[in-house]
């Protein structure tokens, strides 16, 4: 399974691509940083930010996103902007065709550490040694994109799984 996974931000938008199968150790495919300049108009920003999710969705045809889904912080203008950049990240992939799945960052932290409190350097520390890189990838928004499509790879193949099982009557 390919995974694009997106951390949404208005000014820095990480977005890294993994393969992999649940259980198994991914394998990098590559990680990006998006920026976009704060002076601009937000539609102009939105705009290139989109360009560049659509451009990326083309050039690596991922099976599935995954975004990173905007909690409750006390900035409401970061939270605005990180969910207006996610909500671009979603419709890149819906107008691709491509299923989308939003994880909160304290399941991806589980997922990716098993500690839903995990730090951004020991965030970046597991995707580092779970994608058997030489240095870690820079800035932390790459890393926390990686550690996304890590985190759908192995917990949304296991969601597909049991989505499709469902489907057939297999599971009630």
């Amino acid at each position: 399974m390919r995974v694009l996974g997106v951390d949404p931000g208005l000014t820095r938008c990480g977005v890294g691509v993994v393969e992999g199968v649940p259980g198994r150790t991914c394998t990098l495919v590559a990680y990006y940083v998006i920026y976009t300049d704060p002076q601009d108009e937000l539609s102009t920003r939105l705009l290139h930010l989109d360009r560049n999710l659509t451009d990326l969705v083309a050039e690596h045809s991922p099976e599935s996103v995954a975004v990173e889904r905007v909690f409750s912080q006390h900035n409401v203008r970061t939270v605005m902007g990180t969910a207006q950049a996610g909500a671009v990240a979603v419709l890149a992939a819906a107008r691709a065709g491509l299923p989308v799945q939003m994880y909160t960052p304290s399941e991806v932290k589980a997922a990716v550490t098993g500690s839903g409190q995990a730090d951004k350097a020991q965030m970046t520390a597991m995707v580092t040694r779970l994608l058997r890189l030489s240095e870690p990838p820079r800035p932390a928004d790459a890393a926390d994109a990686l550690a996304l499509a890590i985190c759908h790879v192995w917990r949304g193949g296991t969601r597909s799984k049991f989505a499709a099982a469902q489907a057939k009557g297999r599971i009630r």
